[in-house]
C-alpha cells in the first residue's frame, strides 16, 4: 500500500533513493505505462501498444516488457538494459500531485510532487540524495521532476489522441501468440495496436486533421516500434537456452 507525503526538504532531507534495478524494487512487470511525449525514445528499443485501463476503460498505451505477467527481459544482474528507461520506471517513488494555492486572489490547482515512503527504492542509508545539504535539489531530483512533468503532459495529450484515433477507426486488436521453439509458446492477451492497411486508406482531410494535432506521428512511431517484439522474441530464446543449459542430464 502506497504512503504519499507531499514532498519537502525538511521532513525528507535525508531521504536517498536506491536507483539499481530488480525484483525487489518492483521492476519484475511485463509492461508499462508508455506516453506519447516519449515515443520517439521508446519506439528504438521497445515494443509500443494500446490496452484498454481496467480501472477507468480508456485507452493508454504501454511498452512491452516480456511475455509474462512478472518478466522484465530488460532487466539482468542488477540493470535495465536499454538506452532508454521509460518514464514510468524512471520516476521511481516519486509522481506529481495537486494543491490549491490562492494566486492573485484567484484559487489554483499547482501541481506538486509527492514521494511513497513505503516504496522499496526509499532509505535514509544509501542511494541518490534527493535534497543538497544547504535544502536545494539534487541533480537528481531535478531529473525525476522532468520526468514527471513529460508524464503529466504525455497523459493529457495521449487521452486525446487515442480518441481521435479510435474515432479514426485506426485501433484494431493484436494476437501476440509466439511460437519461440518447438517446446515454449507464449502469448499476451488485451493488446491492441495501429491498423496499418487503414491508415493508408485514410482521406486527405483525415490525414491532414491527425498530422495538425501531432496524432499522425505518434501512430506511425507505435508502428515502427513493433519490430521490437523480435528482440524481446530473442531474448527470451536466449534465457530459455541458458535455463536448458543449466539443467543437468536426465533432469529435462
Amino acid at each position: 500500500m502506497a504512503r504519499y507525503e507531499l514532498l519537502n526538504n525538511v521532513s525528507h532531507r535525508d531521504m536517498r533513493i536506491a536507483t539499481g534495478f530488480g525484483p525487489e524494487y518492483g521492476d519484475d512487470v511485463g509492461m508499462v505505462p508508455a506516453f506519447p511525449s516519449e515515443f520517439a525514445e521508446l519506439q528504438r528499443e521497445y515494443p509500443i501498444f494500446l490496452r484498454k485501463d481496467p480501472g477507468t476503460g480508456e485507452w493508454q498505451s504501454v511498452v512491452l516488457l516480456g511475455f509474462e505477467q512478472r518478466e522484465n527481459l530488460f532487466l539482468q544482474d542488477g540493470r535495465w538494459n536499454a538506452s532508454y528507461l521509460p518514464g514510468a520506471a524512471a520516476r521511481g517513488p516519486f509522481l506529481i500531485g495537486f494543491q490549491e494555492q490562492r494566486i492573485d486572489g484567484e484559487l489554483m490547482q499547482e501541481a506538486v510532487m509527492h514521494v511513497d515512503l513505503d516504496h522499496p527504492r526509499v532509505n535514509f542509508a544509501a542511494g541518490e540524495p534527493v535534497f543538497l545539504p544547504q535544502g536545494g535539489n539534487t541533480p537528481y531530483l531535478e531529473h525525476v521532476a522532468n520526468v514527471l512533468r513529460g508524464i503529466r503532459d504525455g497523459s493529457a495529450y495521449g487521452a486525446a489522441m487515442f480518441a481521435a484515433l479510435e474515432e479514426k477507426g485506426l485501433i484494431q486488436p493484436v494476437n501476440l501468440d509466439v511460437q519461440l521453439d518447438e517446446r515454449h509458446r507464449v502469448s499476451v492477451n488485451g493488446l491492441h495496436g495501429i491498423d496499418r492497411e487503414r491508415l493508408a486508406m485514410l482521406d486527405g482531410q483525415a490525414l491532414l486533421e491527425l498530422n495538425r494535432a501531432g496524432y499522425l506521428e505518434g501512430a506511425y512511431l507505435m508502428l515502427a516500434s513493433l519490430h521490437n517484439v523480435r528482440r524481446l522474441m530473442a531474448e527470451k530464446q536466449r534465457r530459455l537456452r541458458a535455463q536448458d543449459a543449466a539443467v543437468p542430464a536426465g533432469k529435462n
